[in-house]
């Protein structure tokens, strides 16, 4: 039972609502009402209310006392929109109250660290035709204040004695409620008629300290990143939202843009210090990390952001991709690099020749049963699968530019008299090894339904068994360490016959073009028009 001394506002008596002929009390005009209450997350007992109609208590006890603490400067009837309880301070409160009702549009924000014996107004930098609904504490670093008000959000970094505008890409409108999520390090903000938005990821403004925007480079500590589906939605309308990415996120600062001379790049290492995938820093670069790595692959040329100010990129947490063919279509199969167990982790900012470390963790989904062998297990055997489709690429990529070198070479001798000789001795070679190719790789699929008329050959099976094992954080079936071990040999077959030919057939074509002394350069006649 609350006593009416809470809601009391002792300069006006309240009356009813409406003329002297109707009354209009149908609950919607009713004043005297608890609007606001928080408890301290501090010290047991503490308790703050706030009332529509002008009124702050604070007790100490539980509730069973309480002491009208109302700031002195606040005028009359202000309603109390919200009352924030500091996670740091038993005696710190912040206070949120509007008057638009009343035509007073000014924002109203105060704090008290004395139990509202005392209250200070700070609202420096907020517009005077923004009034305020909400004021929050991040629970994560004291002193740092988010501002919902009519149009926006607003933040402070030194307990709200100087505000500024956080707003991004949220829209002009009234965010009516903000929620600090401590453990994902996430700001939400309710908003008046245009959904929820959420900050994602809070960690650069808890880091964010005066000598940042004075250094060449600043590598901020990564919040930690869970294992897990990170899905977008990428349909249109308005009423769809959108994930945020999945991976580690790294923040960076850059006063300037390196130079194109400049060796500036970003990198990953594991927990033993060995280096999973670099980025190199540009202007203009994507945010997002995708594939590419040590043996080639999709993406190997992404860069990262390098604009001034504010950088953001995102590691997908994939090691590097296997080998690639250019072109080459591929039915349920893929070359990603798979995604890295969980553990400790670091990401390195180089940039003119001074190197920043950030070690960060990555995390398992707490909801699955799998231990750290089981994903450990899982992904060695991904990289097992990873190497031996590389394997059977750079066969291919070899046979192929074998087979262009030495067809080029014959073409040169269009009018040689050693051309018979050795397109002789290049047809031979060529013929056993596209027999190889063909073995390892379709050749013939040229769009994706091609697969239903020429079937795949095993460089897609293998590359299959990515997608069969990757689909859940488990370790790997005996039928599929089975399956692999099979497809696996017969590759070695193929390879040791290319090796065969690499090894023999190849320096005999090399010595038969050397002794029969065909330069490198032929000159072939002109033959004018007639």
């Amino acid at each position: 039972v609350v006593s009416p001394d809470l809601t009391r506002n002792d300069t006006t008596k309240m009356a009813s609502s409406g003329g002297p002929i109707t009354k209009d009390n149908t609950s919607v005009e009713y004043y005297g009402t608890i609007f606001t209450f928080a408890e301290s997350p501090v010290e047991r007992g503490v308790l703050w209310s706030g009332s529509d109609d002008g009124v702050v208590q604070v007790s100490r006890d539980g509730g069973a006392t309480w002491t009208k603490a109302t700031p002195g400067g606040l005028p009359a009837w202000s309603m109390m929109s919200i009352i924030e309880a500091s996670p740091f301070d038993a005696g710190t409160a912040w206070l949120a109250a509007n008057r638009y009702k009343l035509d007073d549009f000014r924002p109203y924000i105060y704090r008290t660290t004395d139990f509202g014996r005392s209250w200070s107004k700070i609202v420096r930098g907020i517009p005077d035709g923004e009034f305020v609904h909400v004021v929050r504490e991040d629970p994560n670093r004291k002193g740092l204040l988010y501002a919902g008000t009519e149009r926006g959000v607003y933040v402070s970094f030194n307990s709200g004695e100087n505000w500024q505008p956080l707003r991004l890409n949220l829209p002009v409108v009234p965010v009516h409620d903000l929620a600090v999520q401590k453990r994902e390090k996430d700001l939400v903000a309710g908003t008046h008629g245009r959904s929820f938005w959420i900050l994602d990821d809070l960690t650069p403004l808890h880091q964010l300290e005066e000598g940042v925007a004075k250094s060449e480079a600043f590598l901020f500590a990564p919040r930690e990143a869970y294992r897990g589906g990170g899905f977008s939605f990428s349909r249109p309308g308005l009423t769809i939202g959108k994930n945020p990415p999945s991976g580690a996120v790294v923040h960076y600062f850059l006063k300037t843009p390196p130079g194109k001379k400049d060796s500036a790049r970003l990198e990953f290492y594991d927990s033993a210090g060995e280096l999973i995938k670099s980025f190199n820093l540009e202007a203009g670069g994507r945010s997002g990390g995708g594939g590419g790595g040590r043996r080639g692959g999709r993406g190997g040329d992404q860069k990262a952001p390098a604009d001034t100010g504010m950088n953001r990129f995102v590691w997908n947490m994939r090691y590097p991709d296997a080998v690639d063919v250019p072109g080459a279509i591929m039915w349920g199969g893929t070359t990603r690099g798979p995604v890295a167990v969980p553990g400790t982790y670091e990401a390195r900012l180089t940039v003119g020749g001074k190197t920043l470390s950030r070690t960060f963790e990555y995390r398992k989904d707490p909801r699955l049963p799998a231990t750290q062998e089981d994903l450990q297990a899982q992904f060695d055997f991904l990289i097992q699968i990873r190497d031996r489709v590389s394997d059977a690429h750079e066969a291919v990529l070899s046979i192929r530019d074998i087979r262009s070198q030495t067809n080029d070479l014959v073409k040169r001798l269009d009018k040689h008299e050693s051309k018979e000789a050795v397109s002789d001795s290049a047809k031979g070679m060529n013929d056993r090894l596209k027999k190889i190719e063909e073995e390892i790789i379709q050749v013939h699929i040229k769009a994706g339904q091609d697969a239903l008329n020429y079937p795949i050959k095993l460089n897609n099976k293998i590359a299959a068994l990515t997608g069969v094992v990757g689909s859940a954080d488990t370790r790997p079936t005996k039928q599929a360490r089975d399956v692999f071990d099979e497809l696996s040999a017969e590759l070695g077959a193929l390879l040791d016959r290319y090796g065969a030919i690499v090894a023999h057939d190849l320096p005999a074509f090399n010595a038969l073009v050397r002794s029969l002394d065909i330069p490198a350069v032929i000159l072939q006649p002109v033959e004018r028009p007639k």
